[in-house]
């Protein structure tokens, strides 16, 4: 495991943080747990320990996206408290940052039933 803080990140940059989770996990299966928390709560108001200075969403989206070509087992976001957030939009963000998960599992999944065949 590496843990990767907020300032770490912001000194590496998104493309080296991506290529330094492709490192640790090499080619091994592997499962992704997306934390709301992770993002800045003016994305994702609605979670239950909101901090300021996380991640945009096109920072989540990007880092997810990089992870395309890994072989992915499955996935989840956690963290999401729709009650905390009227507005609909840490529900909203969850559901992408879903989106784009199933999205890596559906090319996995696909790539590994080929190499079975």
């Amino acid at each position: 495991m590496r843990v990767i803080f907020m300032e770490e990140f912001t000194k590496l940059g998104v493309e080296a943080v991506i290529a330094e989770a492709r490192r640790v996990v090499s080619d091994g299966p592997t499962y992704i747990l997306f934390d709301v928390d992770g993002l800045d709560p003016v994305f994702t108001p609605g979670t239950g320990t909101p901090e300021v200075g996380g991640l945009t969403t096109i920072e989540a989206q990007s880092l997810l996206r990089g992870l395309r070509g890994l072989d992915l087992i499955g996935g989840d976001v956690v963290e999401v408290a729709p009650p905390f957030d009227p507005s609909g939009n840490t529900a909203l963000v969850g559901a992408i940052m879903m989106y784009e998960i199933l999205c890596l599992l559906s090319e996995s999944f696909t790539s590994r039933r080929k190499r079975i065949q």
